[in-house]
């Protein structure tokens, strides 16, 4: 998988999150709904990816 793979999926996945999260709930999920974010945003391949793209772009 690309870079810009691996950004665009963990940026789809991160909206469904937080769309997940402005849905009316109990509030004792909020916690787990931002546990889920912050899981796929701190995957390594991506850190790694979203690194190389930042590199890229500043060139």
């Amino acid at each position: 998988m690309t870079d810009q793979q691996l950004a665009l999926q963990a940026v789809s996945e991160a909206q469904r999150i937080l769309e997940e999260y402005l849905q009316p709930r109990p509030q004792n999920s909020e916690r787990r709904i931002l546990d889920q974010l912050v899981e796929v945003l701190e995957r390594p391949d991506l850190v790694v990816a979203v690194g190389r793209l930042q590199q890229r772009s500043s060139l």
